[in-house]
C-alpha cells in the first residue's frame, strides 16, 4: 500500500505538464483535460496496490493519450466515421512511458498557459480557465475565489473553452521571438491572478487566498521550465515579496494598514529571503525588465527595519527606470510618491498635477494628491481631494482609510 497523500501530490504536480502534452497530441483543451482526468482515475485505482511508476507524469500522459484515443475511436464508430481518422493506439508499456522520461515539457506548458490567456478572452475568463485547466482547482473553489455562484463560474469557464476551441491555435514549437512574446503574455496573466487575490479586502481575503497561492505556484512552474529568464525570476520574486506582507496589511477591524504603519514583525521573513534571492538572480542575468525593477523596489521596502530607514532615493531611481519600460500614469504616480519621500512633497505635487486628466477616476490618484496637499499644509484642498477619493473607493477598507485621513484633518492633525 502507498500513501494516498503522496498520490494526490503527484497528480497535482503532474497536471500542468501532462495536460499540456495531451493538448499538443489532441489539439483540444476539453479532450486533453478529460483524458487527464481519466488517467488520474486509473492512477487512483492502480497505484495504491502496485509499484508506483518511476515517472508519474509520463505514465499519466501515456495512459491519458490511450484513453483519449479510445474515446475518439468510439465516437468514430458511433458516427460511422472511418476508423483511420483516429490516431493509432500504442500499448501501455513501461518502456514506452520511460521514453517520455527525458522529454522537455517547457514549450508544451507555455503553449497551454498561452492558450488560457487568449486575447479574445476577458481577463476574468483567462484567470478562471488557467485555474481550472492548469491548476486543477474545482469550479466551486474558483467560484468562491471570485465571489460568484458555482453555476455562473461554470458558464464562464465553458464560454472560455468554447472561445479557445474556435480559435486557430498553432501547436508547433514556438520560435525564440514567439516564446518571448508568449512568456510576456503568460506572466501578465499570472500577475493579474495574483493581484486579484492580493487586492482583496480583509473580508474577502479568506476566499481569494487561493488566487495568490496558485499564481505563486504557476510562477514557480514557469521558473522550473525557464530558469534563465530574468523576468520570470522577477515575477516570482515580486509576488513572494508582496505576499510576505499579507498578514500585516489589515488591522483587527479589517481596515487597511498603510506600509508606514505596518508591524514588520508580522512580515514573512522566509518569503522575503526567497524574494530577495530571486531578485539578485534576475539582476545577475543583466537583461533588465519591469518585473525585476518592481521586485527590486519591493526588496528595498522589505529590507528596511522601519519606514524611516527606507532607501527612498534608490526607490525613486528604480521608478524612473521602470517608467522607461512602462510609461504609464500609474507608474508616474508611484514615482511621484517616491519623490515626495526622497526629496519633498512640493516637488512630488508638481509631478502629480499633470496626471489629472489620465487618472481622474482613479481612487489612488486622489488619495495621493490629498496626502501631498496635507503634507504641504493646504488642508482645504486636501479635504477636497480626499472627498473625491472617498467617492471612488471600491471597498469598505479603502473608504475607511480615507475617512481616517479626513478625521485627522478635522482634528487639526
Amino acid at each position: 500500500m502507498h500513501d494516498a497523500n503522496w498520490i494526490g501530490t503527484a497528480l497535482k504536480a503532474a497536471r500542468p505538464r501532462a495536460v499540456a502534452a495531451l493538448l499538443r497530441y489532441f489539439g483540444n483543451v476539453e479532450l486533453a483535460e478529460e483524458a487527464y482526468q481519466e488517467a488520474c482515475l486509473k492512477a487512483l485505482d492502480r497505484w495504491p496496490t502496485q509499484v508506483p511508476p518511476r515517472n508519474p507524469t509520463a505514465w499519466l500522459i501515456l495512459v491519458g493519450r490511450n484513453v483519449g484515443i479510445d474515446g475518439l475511436r468510439r465516437i468514430a464508430r458511433e458516427t460511422h466515421l472511418p476508423e483511420a481518422m483516429a490516431p493509432p493506439v500504442e500499448l501501455i508499456e513501461d518502456e514506452l512511458a520511460e521514453s517520455i522520461d527525458a522529454a522537455s515539457y517547457g514549450d508544451d506548458v507555455l503553449r497551454l498557459l498561452f492558450i488560457c490567456c487568449h486575447p479574445d478572452l476577458p481577463a476574468t475568463q483567462q484567470i478562471a480557465l488557467a485555474l481550472r485547466v492548469v491548476s486543477g482547482l474545482s469550479v466551486a473553489e474558483i467560484a468562491r475565489a471570485f465571489l460568484v455562484s458555482e453555476a455562473a463560474m461554470e458558464q464562464r469557464i465553458t464560454r472560455a473553452k468554447r472561445t479557445v476551441g474556435q480559435a486557430d491555435v498553432m501547436f508547433e514549437t514556438p520560435s525564440q521571438s514567439a516564446r518571448v512574446q508568449r512568456l510576456a503574455a503568460v506572466s501578465a496573466m499570472i500577475y493579474l491572478t495574483f493581484n486579484n487575490g492580493y487586492d482583496a479586502s480583509s473580508r474577502e481575503a479568506g476566499h481569494k487566498q487561493p488566487l495568490c497561492d496558485e499564481a505563486i505556484r504557476l510562477g514557480r512552474l514557469l521558473l522550473q521550465l525557464f530558469p534563465d529568464e530574468p523576468e520570470v525570476l522577477g515575477l516570482l520574486a515580486l509576488m513572494r515579496l508582496q505576499h510576505s506582507r499579507a498578514v500585516a496589511r489589515f488591522d483587527t477591524a479589517g481596515a487597511i494598514v498603510l506600509l508606514e504603519d505596518q508591524d514588520r514583525r508580522l512580515w514573512d521573513r522566509a518569503a522575503i529571503a526567497d524574494g530577495v534571492a530571486l531578485t539578485h538572480r534576475a539582476f545577475r542575468l543583466r537583461r533588465l525588465g519591469p518585473y525585476q525593477l518592481q521586485a527590486a523596489i519591493a526588496t528595498l521596502h522589505a529590507r528596511a527595519r522601519n519606514f524611516e530607514e527606507t532607501d527612498w532615493g534608490q526607490i525613486e531611481q528604480l521608478y524612473r527606470a521602470l517608467a522607461d519600460f512602462e510609461p504609464t500614469p500609474v507608474v508616474a504616480l508611484n514615482h511621484a510618491v517616491a519623490v515626495s519621500r526622497a526629496r519633498s512633497p512640493e516637488e512630488a505635487f508638481a509631478l502629480v498635477e499633470p496626471l489629472a486628466s489620465q487618472l481622474a477616476t482613479y481612487f489612488y490618484y486622489h488619495a495621493v494628491r490629498g496626502h501631498l496637499l496635507e503634507r504641504i499644509g493646504r488642508d482645504d484642498e486636501a479635504r477636497q481631494a480626499y472627498a473625491a477619493s472617498l467617492g471612488m473607493a471600491t471597498s469598505a477598507a479603502e473608504a475607511t482609510q480615507i475617512r481616517t485621513c479626513l478625521d485627522r484633518l478635522k482634528r487639526g492633525r
